[in-house]
Formats: structure tokens, C-alpha cells, sequence
């Protein structure tokens, strides 16, 4: 039994274009217009209660306990063994997260091990 290497057609590549754009972008409008900027921060931790201030608690809780670098080298990994689109687009997502958000190094592996995933060997021809 032959078992083809695993590849990605054009249409998951431009999905996965569309969402790392979306997930980092995102993580962008988050760290610079929320966590960072001192007027949303004091407006925040004094006690506003808004959908944004909600955001930013949650993700300050996530980037401190390192989740998103966790995560994405624990899918990365995952994707290794078995490669499949919805592991690479979930390990996308956490490490475009993590790099934006203070993960850079957990998620940096992440994103090397999601490369390393695409070096498989190509079929044998006849």
C-alpha cells in the first residue's frame, strides 16, 4: 500500500494565508490598542467593563502563563506525527498569537517544527 505524501492544494494555502493575516492582525490590534496603549490600560484597571478591556484580560492572562507558545508547539508537534489542514491552522493561529504576544520563542519553535512538517520525503517514481 502506497501512502502519498502529504501536500497542501492551492485552496488550503489561501486559507491559510487568510488566517494567519486575520490571527495576527488581530493579536496586533490587541497588543497596541489594548494592552499597550496607557489610555485603554488605565481606563481598564479602573474598572471599565467592555468587551476590550474583556479581551485584554484574557489575553494578558494567556501571553503571562506562556499559553499560546505551549500550544502551538504541542499542535506543531501533533501535525508532525500527523499531518492534517486543521492542525496546521490551529498551530497557526496560537503561534501568530504568540509571536505578537510576547511568546516569541516557544512560538518561533512552533512555526520551525509547522516547516518541518512539509520535509517529507517525495514518493518513489518507477
Amino acid at each position: 500500500m502506497k501512502k502519498d505524501p502529504f501536500k497542501l492544494t492551492a485552496r488550503q494555502v489561501q486559507w491559510l494565508l487568510i488566517v494567519g493575516f486575520l490571527s495576527v492582525g488581530y493579536a496586533i490590534y490587541l497588543r497596541y490598542l489594548a494592552i499597550e496603549l496607557s489610555t485603554t490600560a488605565l481606563a481598564c484597571d479602573a474598572g471599565l467593563q467592555s468587551t476590550l478591556c474583556k479581551s485584554r484580560l484574557v489575553m494578558t492572562y494567556l501571553f503571562k502563563n506562556s499559553v499560546f507558545g505551549i500550544a502551538a508547539i504541542v499542535i506543531a508537534t501533533l501535525n508532525l506525527l500527523r499531518p492534517s489542514i486543521v492542525l496546521i491552522t490551529v498551530a497557526l493561529i496560537a503561534a501568530g498569537f504568540g509571536i505578537v504576544l510576547y511568546n516569541v520563542a516557544l512560538s518561533g519553535i512552533a512555526i520551525g517544527l509547522l516547516i518541518l512538517g512539509f520535509a517529507r520525503p517525495a514518493p518513489a517514481t518507477a
